[in-house]
């Protein structure tokens, strides 16, 4: 399994980050191993930087429990993009989640 730009941009990330990653990946280093750098991901699947595909059991330890690139959620993302990204105002969608939030708690 080719491994050579992972490496490299390891080396690249230690120079910026603590351990060279920016999560609990460090672990690699307890265990002699170097991280893989993620390039993209879809349903159970995740591709490094070398095109090595693996099986994502993390799912980015929780939040992608319908995986990566899922259809549904990237067109919501699309869609709500596409009316601004931040406004540091109130909006009628902060006030849906809320309501969705409390509904589903209490």
């Amino acid at each position: 399994m080719n491994k050579s730009k992972s490496s490299e941009l390891y080396k690249t990330s230690s120079k910026y980050f603590p351990g060279g990653v920016n999560s609990p990946v460090r672990a690699f280093k307890s265990v002699d191993g170097t991280p893989v750098f993620i390039t993209k991901g879809n349903g159970a699947f995740v591709t490094d930087a070398d095109g090595n595909e693996y099986i994502d059991f993390c799912a980015s330890w929780g939040p992608l429990i319908l995986g990566h690139n899922n259809k549904k959620i990237k067109d919501a993302v699309i869609s709500a993009a596409e009316h601004g990204l931040t406004f540091g105002a109130p909006t009628i969608q902060e006030n849906e989640l809320a309501e969705l939030l409390i509904n589903k708690v209490c």
